[in-house]
């Protein structure tokens, strides 16, 4: 474990808490330490209040935040006096705990303080580091863990069996701890749960977390003799694209997914449907994994049956179950897949299923993986405080979980319909032959693709990639075009002609005739056809245009006879004048006003409502019909063009 402090960059934190946000951001920084929001530090202080008085004050991390880029807004400050005769009770409820905590800060604007501030409290040093160390937690969940644990460490850690987060923990090591000397111990062993180290200096806490994790690496090492088979897993994607259609229909909403590339090997075990569903590395991540993985190529309606029957022999009749659909699965032979609301959510799912499986792989080589019951998993999936967390996700954007290939999305019309699809919750993959396109769009959940509509195998190639990237396709908006020079008939170019038919019309029939497949396994799939006022209304010298996009047209409207048995819907814009596209160069723009007799600026408005239509106005239009608003329209053509006397 990499030490990250800086004698040169610690200097420069003065008072307490500049220096925990300091330390706290290096143990954030590693996630074999913390993953997503896992983890939590501390620092005490004194401050002087509104009447002067000097008062005792705990700086715990505040529920919600990550360690990796909390900010001192994100602890919240506690009277340390109520947390610590808080920790004298003989019994507190979850509820009682965090209204009276909340009631002790004394700022009532903060996050609420961690589930382990009592601990945090209790433990009496300055600085106190908590984390989920992988090394550490592999070594707890093994058979004879605590044998382990004593064999790397001595009497130099506190050992503490597992209980539940919170006040037992808090109330097991107040009791462990009332006769000890802390000044003999190097940090406490949370089995199952993770580590704490502590000290008057955030360096030495922050070290010895180092020190104790590098040591639990190091016993790893000695006793794991693991080669890995990193090859880049091959998953069908088309079945990767039913596989999340099935998921999303389970949980009544689209999902996204994510594969772990280097997790072949863990899927390739003879046993791995055995030792894949023990349970997960520590409980912490059961909110966002579930306890199990659902084994692809098992039937889908038997995890849900087991998952609905490990919640009958849980509960207190009390609760209420959640949504059963697994948050990963393991595809034997070809790696993992981690489903999210978000391509955020997914990849962080899958950052712990990567984790998780490291950890099983080495604890099986240790003598076998061994998790907590699943009585202690449930209790921390039902956690009241745990279950508030889910209650603050907020309303789903209104394309939320879908997934949307754009065609010459570089600029105009196609960048905007990236933008807006984006903004509306939707993975996008931006599709282009411009090179630039591959780091056009900063954004995770954006995969710009260089390609070539033209070439049917370049297509091929894309679309599989755009579907093992996100797990499926459910819009298209097919809007890749050229707009060739004015020419009549008479004097048409063979070449030109050709070139206008094969990315105008031809390369939308290749496009839609490969996105089929997926689809038709989409979620309220829509295919959006980009045409042109020009099919209504054609123009003179506009003919290898025009008749491409009405040929565009008229395989859209054949499209929406065909495809609307398996839900597709298929609808057509026609956009006039809209001159921020790739298409509209000033060349163009400027023969086509003179071709009218009217000034560039008089052409741009040159509409019944005389209003000048952007590449935005058409992407707002564009997702309108690929969201809800159309979900009952198919076959329709739509103008955008501010009223065109020749189309009325």
């Amino acid at each position: 474990m990499k030490n990250l402090w800086n004698d040169s960059e610690a200097n420069n934190y003065q008072d307490d808490l500049a220096l925990r946000v300091y330390t706290s951001r290096l143990l954030g920084q590693e996630p074999a330490l913390v993953l997503h929001g896992g983890g939590n530090t501390s620092v005490k202080s004194s401050t002087v209040n509104l009447f002067g008085e000097s008062e005792e004050i705990l700086y715990v991390k505040g529920s919600g935040w990550d360690l990796a880029t909390i900010e001192a807004a994100g602890f919240a400050p506690v009277k340390l006096a109520v947390l610590k005769k808080l920790a004298e009770l003989s019994e507190l409820s979850d509820l009682d705990m965090v209204q009276t905590q909340r009631s002790a800060m004394t700022n009532p604007s903060a996050p609420n303080p961690s589930v382990e501030a009592i601990l945090h409290a209790i433990i009496p040093f300055k600085y106190v580091d908590h984390t989920h160390a992988d090394a550490v937690v592999t070594v707890t969940n093994t058979a004879n863990g605590t044998d382990r644990i004593e064999q790397i460490y001595g009497k130099r850690v506190l050992i503490i069996p597992y209980v539940m987060p919170g006040f037992v923990l808090a109330k097991q090591v107040y009791a462990m701890t009332k006769d000890i000397d802390w000044n003999q111990l190097d940090g406490i062993i949370l089995m199952n749960h993770g580590v704490f180290t502590f000290s008057d200096d955030a360096k030495t806490s922050y070290t010895n977390m180092l020190k104790l994790v590098t040591e639990a690496e190091d016993y790893l090492q000695q006793n794991s003799n693991l080669i890995a088979n990193n090859s880049v897993s091959k998953i069908d994607p088309l079945e990767l694209a039913k596989l999340r259609k099935n998921i999303s229909n389970i949980r009544g909403c689209a999902v996204v997914t994510k594969l772990n590339a280097n997790a072949k090997s863990f899927s390739q075990r003879k046993n791995v449907a055995e030792i894949a569903t023990r349970g997960p590395l520590t409980p912490d991540h059961v909110i966002r994994t579930k306890r199990i993985p659902m084994i692809v190529g098992e039937n889908i309606d038997n995890y849900i049956q087991a998952y609905n029957k490990y919640f009958s022999r849980n509960t207190d009749g009390k609760l209420t179950c959640l949504n059963p659909a697994p948050c990963w699965a393991v595809w034997p032979q070809f790696g993992l897949v981690n489903f999210g609301r978000s391509y955020k959510e997914a990849s962080i799912i899958a950052d712990i299923t990567k984790h998780t499986i490291r950890a099983i792989e080495i604890a099986e080589e240790l003598g076998g993986w061994q998790a907590l019951p699943e009585a202690d998993i449930f209790a921390v999936e039902y956690w009241q405080l745990e279950q508030a967390k889910l209650g603050k996700q907020g309303s789903a954007l209104n394309l939320q979980g879908k997934i949307a290939l754009v065609t010459g999305a570089a600029s105009g019309i196609g960048k905007s319909c990236v933008e807006e699809l984006h903004a509306q919750g939707a993975a996008v993959i931006a599709v282009d032959r411009n090179p630039t396109i591959t780091k056009q769009f900063n954004q995770p959940d954006i995969l710009g693709i260089v390609c070539d509509i033209t070439v049917t195998e370049d297509i091929q190639n894309m679309v599989e990639t755009a579907v093992r990237q996100f797990g499926g396709l459910d819009i298209l908006i097919s809007n890749a075009g050229t707009f060739p020079s004015s020419t009549k008939i008479a004097d048409m170019n063979a070449t030109a002609w050709d070139a206008s038919l094969a990315i105008n019309l031809t390369s939308h029939q290749r496009l839609l005739t490969v996105c089929s497949p997926y689809l038709a396994v989409g979620i309220d799939s829509a295919v959006v056809m980009i045409a042109s006022k020009n099919v209504p209304a054609p123009g003179p010298g506009a003919s290898a245009y025009s008749v491409a996009k009405a040929g565009q047209t008229q395989l859209a409207r054949i499209a929406a006879l065909e495809l609307g048995s398996t839900g597709v819907r298929v609808n057509v814009l026609h956009p006039n004048a809209v001159f921020d596209t790739g298409i509209w160069t000033e060349e163009v723009l400027t023969k086509r006003a003179a071709h009218y007799g009217i000034t560039v600026e008089e052409y741009k408005t040159n509409n019944i409502l005389q209003t000048e239509v952007t590449s935005k106005d058409v992407a707002n239009l564009a997702c309108a019909m690929a969201g809800p608003i159309f979900a009952k329209t198919t076959g329709a053509q739509v103008p955008i063009d501010g009223g065109n006397e020749r189309v009325i």
